[in-house]
């Protein structure tokens, strides 16, 4: 260097521009604070076994079934229930699809009674027209064996049945519990069985299907999150089952909160105690925010109906005579069979399904803080009460918090220990300050730059992730030491181009190092369950921090330690 030549600053160089944003935006995004009440504080969430807290496994009530019944009877046991007399099938015929199988059929059949069209659309088994022959009702349904199932199985079951085309015929799906010897007796009750696989087993599978299982963890998440319970782990295991981590809640609160999702349904009464099913939480288009009416001094909850729900909800009121009469036939809301909501259609609403469908409505929950507590209670239920399927708890725990505690600080313990244990062999093996300070400090950046990702994305930290911290330090160390070996020439910095020729070295062995690390833990992070998948997300997080930002950072810090102590030597 000419002595006319003033030294580039280290923090003129892009390498550590990027080091210093990255750490300054880590200690800004864990925001380090403390107080009186809660001592020290950050923005990091910790699971469950650091925090303490409760766990869940919730089983998925359902089966998958193929079944097969007897047209004739199936539609009779359906029909003759609603018309209150025998019918008569005189006609049938089928509409072939191109590939030979029945696709609809044409079912003619007649009856004493008088059949209205309220009664067919009630029995949704497709179109049809009515008329007269010899003083009979004679009407002519176009449906299909596959529609007659389905909702003899959901009229038999009171459950929600979703059939499948799949290779070898259609599938139920039945998302209620249910045996495969409940399903056989109400199959041969209409002529037909289970169906049979080419081995002879039955074509019957306990659980539900992975888009089910996988709406269910979304709705249940959902639930969680409006319940102010935000970060909660909901993990699937098999089609059957999800697991719930509940940290810094006691077991009693998990269980309240995870049995309270279920099957939301909204019915209108009849006559009496009898109710009639409208809709599903599926048909409910959007949940408002809890109102205050000033006029009447009531709460409520406003939300929206699809059209379909609309649509349903204008036929139900109309045919039950809540239009003419709103007191004597309440909206029912039930959740999971119980009633979590009963009033009366407003005049103005009775007025307006007269002629037409209302997508907007609000449910009145009463005065005072009685009636706020109900509303922001339905506003939850209308948002994630409709889950798929009921869920069934077959498992449970609690993490003490105390003991949660104890964990966090001997995680905090561990991680110092290993830290220290790193700096005594280094500093054992090269008796230099000079590099035990920046090599220390690289690690001790990362751990931060870590934790900052973490808080960043909202990650919850627990035993496995502060494993796979520990693990990213030493990963980091061994990194650095093969740059530091690379680089040391008899103890100090060797000439610019053997220096440049070592560090390019010492970068692709370390690229190949991290590479195979990410390789190693990919599995992990796709097929992984719980703690696996976390320390091998927590270890890729911490290898590409070091290889991107900290790795070229130390190679710089390095070299300008080295020079300045050759050039004091000299």
């Amino acid at each position: 260097m000419r002595e006319d030549e003033e030294p580039k600053s280290i923090f003129r160089d892009l390498r550590v521009i990027v080091f210093i944003i990255a750490l300054l935006g880590s200690v800004a995004f864990i925001h380090p604070g403390y107080n009186s009440e809660e001592g020290f504080t950050t923005n990091l969430k910790y699971g469950l076994d650091l925090e303490g807290g409760s766990w869940l496994q919730v089983k998925l009530q359902g089966a998958l079934v193929q079944v097969d019944g007897d047209t004739k009877m199936l539609l009779k046991t359906l029909v003759e229930p609603v018309i209150g007399n025998t019918i008569e099938i005189t006609g049938s015929t089928s509409a072939v699809n191109g590939e030979g199988q029945a696709q609809a059929q044409a079912i003619t059949f007649t009856t004493p009674a008088t059949v209205t069209s309220a009664q067919m659309d009630l029995l949704g088994l497709g179109e049809y027209t009515i008329g007269k022959e010899n003083e009979l009702t004679q009407v002519k349904l176009t449906t299909s064996k596959e529609a007659l199932i389905e909702s003899y199985l959901a009229n038999s079951l009171k459950a929600e049945i979703v059939p499948m085309v799949t290779t070898d015929g259609v599938e139920y799906e039945i998302r209620t519990a249910v045996t495969e010897q409940q399903i056989e007796t109400l199959m041969n009750a209409v002529g037909g069985s289970i169906l049979k696989n080419a081995d002879g087993s039955s074509r019957y599978k306990d659980g539900v299907r992975t888009e089910t299982r996988d709406l269910t963890k979304t709705i249940l998440s959902e639930k969680m999150n409006s319940l102010g319970l935000k970060d909660i782990p909901v993990k699937t295991v098999g089609d059957e089952y999800i697991l719930i981590d509940f940290a810094g809640i006691d077991l009693a609160t998990a269980r309240e909160i995870a049995e309270k999702p279920g099957k939301f349904e909204i019915r209108i009464q009849i006559t009496g105690n009898e109710t009639k099913h409208v809709l599903y939480g599926e048909d409910i288009g959007s949940v408002g925010i809890v109102g205050f009416n000033e006029e009447d001094g009531m709460w409520s909850t406003p939300f929206t109906l699809s059209e379909t729900g609309a649509l349903a909800l204008q036929k139900a009121a109309i045919e039950a005579g809540a239009t003419t009469n709103p007191m004597g036939h309440n909206l029912v809301m039930l959740l999971d069979g119980n009633e979590v909501y009963s009033a009366p259609l407003s005049n103005s609403a009775a007025q307006q399904l007269e002629t037409g469908p209302i997508y907007s409505w609000q449910s009145s929950t009463g005065a005072g803080d009685e009636g706020k507590a109900k509303a922001q209670q339905l506003q939850i239920h209308l948002r994630a009460g409709a889950l798929p399927v009921n869920v069934e708890i077959i498992g449970a725990g609690h993490v003490d918090a105390a003991l949660g505690t104890q964990f966090k600080n001997e995680s905090v313990l561990a991680g110092l220990i290993a830290l220290l244990a790193v700096a005594f062999v280094v500093y054992r093996k090269y008796h230099q300050k000079e590099i035990l300070i920046p090599m220390v400090g690289t690690s001790l950046s990362e751990v931060i730059m870590i934790l900052g990702v973490a808080a960043a994305i909202g990650w919850q930290l627990d035993l496995p992730s502060i494993a796979g911290i520990i693990a990213a330090i030493g990963t980091g160390i061994d990194h650095l030491v093969i740059i530091t070996d690379e680089v040391l020439y008899e103890g100090k910095l060797p000439p610019t181009k053997v220096y440049l020729s070592r560090i390019t070295k010492a970068f692709s062995i370390i690229l190949a190092a991290a590479a195979t690390t990410v390789i190693a833990m990919g599995p992990l992070v796709l097929m992984g369950f719980g703690s696996l998948k976390g320390f091998a997300i927590t270890t890729i997080i911490g290898v590409f921090i070091g290889v991107v930002i900290a790795r070229p950072v130390y190679g710089k810090m390095i070299n300008e330690v080295l020079k300045d102590k050759s050039e004091g030597q000299a």
